[in-house]
């Protein structure tokens, strides 16, 4: 028999801790209050989204010491909603309480070359890219990767920010090299759509994977997500499979989102993201199991619950702050509520600004044709006169 002891189960009425205030945070406090658990939170500001619904939150910036100490001690398992934390921030969590996921994990997923390369190296087909940091590296890396491509910073860009499609060396001058010390070309790919695949991993290495979300983006920010995903099954099997092995390499414990870019019968993973994802908030209804509360099970090491769909389709909008009037003057919420298909979820900001993503709205239905429409009827109709 084994000595091993097996890893712990950690039961409702413990004390989860949630690393950041945004509406991930939020969204997982609600889920893990459901549940029976007390869910504590790290920010800066008592008014956060996640701090405005959890039991109590702690108030500091990630480098305060005496914050996270403070923070850490209440917890019996630790959590994050973004990646770009200092790994010392982490590894202090880490003397109080199991955090999910390791300083390692987010290592890899804070820099997209090293995220590109381990992916690479394990087999796992991705966007062909090279390392490069000025004209010349760049230069060199076009004969590889053809023109035109997509240059990165290699750590903390995010919807659309700190990247620049370049079309010839000339148009290179426009990449701020100074702002950076580290950038990654990609190759342009003509795909033919783009999807997700959220997976759960417990500390054991059990897994199970949310149906592909197929999704549209505006201005470099996701628009619109649906499910089912419009591409064969063969090819959502693949990706499912690649997305189980992304999560393996890097040994996740909680979620791991893989968006993948699909062309033809091919899939190629694009980036991942450690935490629940914008593409998975449809699963709050579409689902038997939610994204928010699969995140509570597999970091607690509970069985992992059922990923189907409870209906034939479902569709998110994100609603950001580009609906607000210029004085601040919000969307004509009631018009929402006149379709009893949408369901409507506010993530508590006080300010909407242009891109900032302010809530969003979920259908479900028969067929992704009509709950696509729903929600996009439905967002139009907060902006008509």
């Amino acid at each position: 028999m084994s000595s091993l002891k097996a890893p712990k189960v950690i039961l409702p009425g413990a004390t989860i801790g949630m690393v950041g205030g945004g509406q991930l945070g939020r969204m997982f406090s609600m889920a893990a209050a459901s549940m029976g658990y007390e869910v504590v939170v790290f920010c800066e500001s008592s008014d956060e989204p996640a701090a405005q619904v959890a039991h109590r939150s702690v108030i500091g910036k990630l480098g305060d010491a005496s914050a996270v100490d403070t923070f850490a001690r209440q917890c019996d398992v630790i959590t994050l909603e973004f990646e770009n934390i200092p790994a010392e921030t982490i590894a202090r969590c880490g003397q109080y309480a199991p955090t999910y996921p390791s300083a390692s994990v987010l290592a890899t997923a804070q820099d997209r070359l090293r995220e590109k390369t381990t992916f690479r190296d394990a087999g796992l087909p991705v966007t062909p890219m090279a390392a490069v940091n000025d004209l010349d590296t760049l230069r060199a890396a076009s004969e590889s990767l053809g023109w035109p491509m997509i240059v990165k910073t290699a750590r903390s860009g995010y919807d659309g920010k700190g990247q620049v499609r370049v079309e010839s060396i000339a148009d290179a001058e426009r990449v701020p090299w100074k702002d950076c010390d580290a950038w990654i070309a990609e190759r342009c790919i003509e795909f033919d759509l783009e999807v997700s695949v959220v997976v759960a991993r417990t500390v054991e290495g059990k897994q199970v994977a949310f149906p592909a979300f197929e999704n549209s983006h505006r201005n470099h920010i996701l628009d619109v997500t649906v499910t089912p995903a419009s591409i064969p099954e063969g090819v959502a099997d693949e990706a499912v499979r690649i997305a189980f092995a992304a999560s393996e390499v890097i040994d996740v414990v909680g979620l791991l989102c893989v968006e993948f870019f699909v062309r033809g019968d091919q899939v190629m993973i694009n980036e991942v993201a450690p935490r629940p994802h914008n593409s998975g908030h449809l699963s709050i209804e579409a689902c038997v199991t939610s994204q928010f509360e699969q995140h509570v099970r597999a970091i607690c090491n509970l069985p992992l619950g059922s990923t189907a769909l409870r209906s034939g389709a479902a569709a998110m909008a994100n609603l950001l702050g580009d609906l607000w009037a210029e004085d601040g003057t919000p969307p004509k919420w009631e018009r929402v509520f006149h379709d009893p298909s949408i369901s409507l979820h506010l993530y508590g900001k006080r300010s909407a600004k242009r891109g900032r993503k302010m809530g969003h709205l979920t259908a479900t239905g028969t067929s992704v044709d009509s709950v696509r429409r729903a929600v996009l009827e439905s967002r139009d109709r907060l902006q008509q006169p």
